[in-house]
Order: C-alpha cells, then structure tokens, then sequence
C-alpha cells in the first residue's frame, strides 16, 4: 500500500499513525498492537510494562535538568470501533485499514477509520521516539478494550502509575478541553419466537435502509441524526397494520455505541397487496427523506424482489416486537440544567438481530451524568421491552467523571492553547465514556484532563 502521508505534519506521528493502521486492532483483539507497542518501548530501552488485563506502560525519564518536574502520564486506547458498510469486503482481523485524502480529511475507505484512538497512541509513540522535546517524567499508558466494556480502565492496579496529573488523548475536537464525561449502561432485551410456514399466496422482498450518517452514540446522539432501526421498524409496523407484512428475518446496526446507519428485512407480503405495498414504501421514503433532509441526504428506503422463504416469525411475536421497538425511546432524554448545550442523560438504540435458535437480540446503551438518571433511563428502555415478555439482561455499567473546575492542568493547557494558536479553547464535559472516570476511582485526586485532533 503507498504511503499518502509523507506530505503531512507532524511527520513522525503521521509516521506512527500509518504503522497502527497495518496492523489490526478490533476490540478484545489487541494482540498484534500489544506486540506492537511493547516491542517499541524494548527497542528504544525503555522501561515497559504489561499488566494481566494487557494493558502496555512505556516510562521515559526526563530531559537532564528537567528530573524535578512533576510526572505526567498520557493516556489512549489500543482498540478501535470496525464498522464497515454493507458493499465493502473488509476482515478486520486481518485486513489493514485503506487510508484515502480527501479534500484536506484522512478518511477511510468504507470503514471506520481508527483515528479513535489511534491517533492519540501515534502521538503518544511520537513523543516517546522524540530525541529534541524536552520533557520532565513521562508516562504513556496504553488501554485494552475500551470501545466495548473499558476493560483496559477497570482492570489497572492502582499501584501501576507513579504520575498524579493524566493527559487522555480521546476526545473528538480540536479545541475543546473535557473536564468530566457521563457514566454508562448497557441494556440488552432478547425473546425467542416460533416460525410458521406460509402458502405460496406470499411475495417475498428484502427491504433495506442506508445512507444514513450513523455517528457516537454519546458525542452525536443530539445532532438529529436518523436511526436505521427506528426507521426501519416504523415502515414494517405500518405495513404489518395496512399490508398483512410477516418478518422472515431483520437486522440492523452492529455496536451499543454507534447510532446505527443500516437497516435490513425479509419480509412476505400477500400477492394482492404486491403493488399497493411497493407504493406505500416509495411513499415512505419521501416522507422520511424530508424529515431527514439535511442530517441524512443520501438516505435510501427500498424493497427488492427475494426469494420466498420457508417460515416467519410467529405473528404474536412479531407484534410484540415491532410494538416494543417503536414505544423503546431513542435520543436525548434530558439536557443539563447547568451547562448550557450539554445533554445530560441519552439512550441509543444500537442493535437488532437473529441470533441462534430464533432468538431476537436487542442491544441498547443509556448514558448520564447522574448515576439515578442513568439507571431511571435504563429502567425506561427495559419496561418497553418488558412489558411484551422479552428477557432483559443489563451490563457494562461503568461511573462518570465529575468536574473538577479548578483543576490545575486544566488552567496549564487553556493558557498553553491560547499561547499557541492565539484563541480560547473551550473548557467541557462531555456525553460519552471516557477512561477518566474509571481511572480516577482508582486513583482519586488525580488531576485529569481529555484532548484530541477532530475526528
């Protein structure tokens, strides 16, 4: 693969972030950047450390002169989202990720491009490798599994760090100093159905939902973005009450925290309804294409011809699903009364599909900065369900991190950025996980703060 960096600054972290992009590194599938970054800090001598969860420390003493400063320990994840859509062939276990430029944007090619947070590790391996930045103690932890369960966060001893002031380098916007974040929760809803046979009255179509932007769960859930699964659920709802539509088959997103952005269905419908059906669902997208007119123009709902399949879903079950999708909340459920333009409690609805013996798999995440806001939220979203019989499972609750206002390293970069590029940077908390709050239970006074390049 050419390298189409060459020409970007800062040359080495460039450099470090194209070396990460060759190597895979899927949630719980860290091996290879494990290998990756402790060969690093053993072939530059320096001290590295691997703890049992597989978290990676990197120690760099001083600069001569500079050994009484205070000890700082930057801080990023190894695991990125993959997330890919539907047209593209992409292994993410094996395959790199394809970087393209585009009018001034590294992207990817149809995938996710990992910048969360690889960006942060190709700086953090950038400082560590610098031979002419002067420096007092330097950290550079290096996190497992942050994307599904902040694994990495969780499983550090709190004897593992020697600093008191933390550098988290995975935040989304250039510009923007995050001081706190929200706590999190993950409510899953599962229910196992009959399938009945049909006659062969039935036609059969695959109806599909793309184009959507689809984005974080926390950092875009108030940007009006549409919800694949949503959508999708609101058309089979409406044709299942007007048209006789069975389910053979759905699925829609892939990950509790990315608003999903594709939705799929095989579905039956009467031979009489055939046409009036098929208009209805052109209809149906011009309706929903000027809801969605500047968040999602290159939204598509459509119905393809497929084969018929052998069996449905029983329609006792098919009701208590599409019923309990539309009533399940999805978005923002409260903004902060003490920040302005801060959501404060939120709910994603992330995951539809089929799973072994015809099991429906429901996947949602709530998030808070209140910890009772944050499980009323998640009680809401397991009542919808509930209510029509599924099984409710919920996991993966992990704290926030409260603002500390007059955090002193906080002051030191508002003065620094300001210094740099002759402007003020905005000082935030943020709706969406971060290590911080994890790390800072285990180390309490911690003086933390997260930043990063816009992704």
């Amino acid at each position: 693969m050419n390298y189409i960096f060459k020409d970007l600054k800062p040359e080495k972290a460039w450099k470090y972030f194209w070396e990460i992009l060759q190597i895979p590194h899927a949630s719980k599938k860290e091996e290879k950047i494990i290998k990756y970054i402790v060969d690093f800090g053993k072939h530059r001598k320096l001290e590295t450390l691997q703890d049992k969860t597989g978290n990676v420390l990197i120690r760099k003493p001083a600069t001569k002169g500079m050994e009484k400063l205070k000890s700082v320990v930057l801080q990023g994840h190894l695991d990125m989202v993959c997330e890919k859509n539907s047209d593209i062939k992409h292994n993410f276990d094996k395959d790199a990720i394809k970087p393209v430029i585009v009018n001034g944007w590294v992207k990817a090619k149809g995938t996710t491009l990992g910048a969360d947070n690889g960006i942060g590790i190709a700086a953090m391996l950038a400082l560590l490798d610098s031979k002419n930045i002067k420096h007092g103690p330097i950290e550079c932890l290096f996190t497992v599994d942050e994307e599904t369960g902040l694994t990495g966060a969780f499983g550090l001893k709190a004897n593992f760090l020697k600093s008191n002031i933390l550098l988290n380098l995975d935040s989304e916007d250039d510009g923007q100093f995050f001081i706190g974040c929200a706590g999190g929760i993950n409510t899953v809803a599962s229910l196992i159905f009959r399938k009945e046979r049909i006659t062969k009255n039935f036609v059969a179509f695959k109806i599909s939902v793309l184009g959507l932007k689809g984005g974080h769960s926390g950092d875009n859930i108030n940007d009006g973005l549409g919800n694949s699964i949503k959508i999708i659920n609101r058309l089979l709802w409406n044709a299942h009450k007007n048209y006789g539509l069975r389910i053979s088959d759905i699925k829609g997103g892939n990950l509790r925290n990315a608003i999903p952005r594709e939705a799929f269905a095989d579905v039956v419908i009467p031979k009489e309804n055939k046409n009036e059906f098929l208009r209805f669902v052109m209809e149906f997208e011009e309706m929903v294409k000027a809801e969605y007119s500047t968040t999602a123009p290159n939204l598509r709902i459509f119905a393809k011809d497929s084969e018929l399949p052998n069996a449905v879903m029983d329609e006792e079950t098919q009701e208590k699903l599409l019923n309990s999708l539309y009533a399940c909340p999805h978005g923002v459920i409260a903004m902060s009364a003490e920040i302005p333009n801060f959501v404060e409690t939120s709910t994603n609805l992330a995951v539809i599909n089929i799973i072994e013996n015809n099991k429906l798999f429901i996947q949602t995440s709530q998030r808070s900065s209140i910890k009772s806001s944050k499980q009323d939220v998640a009680d809401m979203v397991a009542s919808s369900f509930k209510l029509a019989g599924f099984e409710i499972e919920v996991s993966g609750d992990y704290p926030g991190w409260k603002p500390n206002t007059s955090s002193e390293i906080k002051n030191i970069m508002v003065k620094s950025y300001k210094k740099l590029f002759k402007k003020q940077a905005k000082v935030l908390a943020i709706h969406a996980g971060l290590e911080c709050g994890v790390i800072g239970e285990k180390y309490p006074g911690m003086d933390m703060i997260s930043f990063g390049p816009t992704i």
